[in-house]
């Protein structure tokens, strides 16, 4: 008998019809003799229209009580789905992440897991039932609800797979496992049997919508072995796992385009020790992740410093860069949100070379011109215009034979 965890996403969950075939699927998986865990997220597009509503009552709601308000979708979709499963006569019971034990820092709206406490979960699957957890949320040490963070529920299912040992943590989406590129953006992007984790970090942190990037990173922190597969078929998924030799073969894994970027740039600061420092230090206080960073070469005694950040740290970045443009003598603060970042991945980067030059020389002879580059042993980003994003990523794909 193995354990399985099993995490379901909004679109699989988005109506009845789609609660009682999760169901179907969970049955099936108790017939073959397993102990089954499952984490749902909220039913598709109901965290936006809570996120709508709230900001129709309040433009800037507060952190906490966004919490209170989003956590409530995922637990609308575990007690939905246990009386699905009620009604196929398996015993099932649902938790809110509280009840599961998952316990979190502070951190509303993006919170981290500290802990997870799984001996409720233990006991009823002893008692032989499924155990269906709220994703996307845990309980501060001060007892109230924080959420993860958007895909959080992935997060959720990889700890508790840690936590519990499982045999099995299956992501189970809309696709049916990880592709070289969006196939909504290149029509010919090719599914990919099996994948490493650094290559699926970086994807996931680069703009690929399969898996929440912190999901991936804890899944190698703790050997859990991911599969993605989607839940309206039965086809194998993509493997993801701890990177093995033969993976180097392939120079390029995947492109990747993130849309929800903001380039925010400090302008005219003193060209002195300790001014950077004193920037992301304000920065890295208002909890901004930040992502690129260029400093211009000096032009009497002054430079521009710019960095990108999320469109969703985006207002916090703002209040934090204008506090601090006064106190280091700078000319203003500028904002583009009309940015893309494009990313070629593949752990095979290090052990081959001109991989730069064939990304570069492929996008000036499209006539699509760079703003920014960042790179690291197994991926080069760069920034381009928004508009330009889905073209770069199609012409990328194509210069380094991705298509199936």
């Amino acid at each position: 008998m193995a354990l399985l965890v099993q995490k379901f996403g909004g679109t699989s969950v988005a109506d009845a019809a789609c609660m009682r075939r999760v169901a179907e699927r969970i049955r099936e998986a108790r017939i073959a003799g397993n102990d089954v865990v499952v984490v749902v997220s909220a039913m598709g597009g109901t965290t936006d229209e809570l996120m709508r509503l709230a900001h129709a009552v309040n433009p800037r709601p507060d952190e906490r009580e966004m919490d209170m308000l989003l956590a409530s979708g995922e637990q609308i979709s575990v007690a939905l789905l246990a009386m699905a499963l009620h009604a196929l006569g398996v015993e099932a019971v649902s938790m809110t992440g509280r009840q599961a034990g998952i316990r979190t820092d502070s951190v509303h709206t993006k919170a981290r897991i500290r802990e997870v406490k799984p001996e409720r979960i233990f006991r009823n699957l002893r008692e032989g039932r499924v155990v269906i957890v709220a994703g996307f949320q845990g309980e501060t040490p001060s007892e109230d609800i924080a959420t993860l963070g958007r895909g959080g529920s992935d997060t959720t299912a990889v700890a508790l797979a840690a936590v519990l040992k499982a045999d099995r943590c299956q992501i189970f989406t809309d696709v049916d496992g990880v592709y070289t590129a969006d196939p909504r953006v290149v029509p010919d992007a090719r599914r990919l049997d099996e994948m490493a984790f650094d290559e699926m970090l970086e994807l996931a942190s680069l703009g690929a919508k399969v898996l929440q990037a912190r999901a991936v990173e804890f899944a190698k922190k703790f050997g859990v072995e991911l599969e993605v597969l989607s839940s309206f078929g039965d086809r194998p998924g993509t493997i993801v796992r701890e990177e093995v030799s033969d993976m180097e073969e392939i120079v390029v894994r995947g492109v990747a385009a993130d849309k929800e970027q903001a380039k925010i740039t400090l302008q005219s600061v003193p060209d002195r020790p300790g001014v950077a420092a004193r920037v992301f230090r304000e920065l890295a206080a208002a909890d901004v992740n930040v992502d690129m960073i260029v400093q211009n070469v000096s032009e009497d005694g002054h430079t521009d410093i710019s960095c990108t950040v999320s469109t969703e740290d985006l207002g916090r970045a703002r209040r934090a860069m204008e506090a601090i443009a006064g106190q280091v003598d700078a000319r203003g603060v500028t904002y583009d949100e009309a940015i893309a970042k494009v990313s070629i991945v593949g752990v095979g980067m290090r052990s081959h070379s001109g991989v730069a030059y064939r990304m570069f020389n492929a996008l000036a002879e499209h006539g699509v011109n760079i703003e920014m580059i960042s790179t690291s042993e197994i991926k080069i980003s760069v920034v381009v215009r928004r508009e330009r994003a889905d073209e770069s990523v199609r012409v990328l794909h194509e210069a380094f034979g991705l298509a199936g």
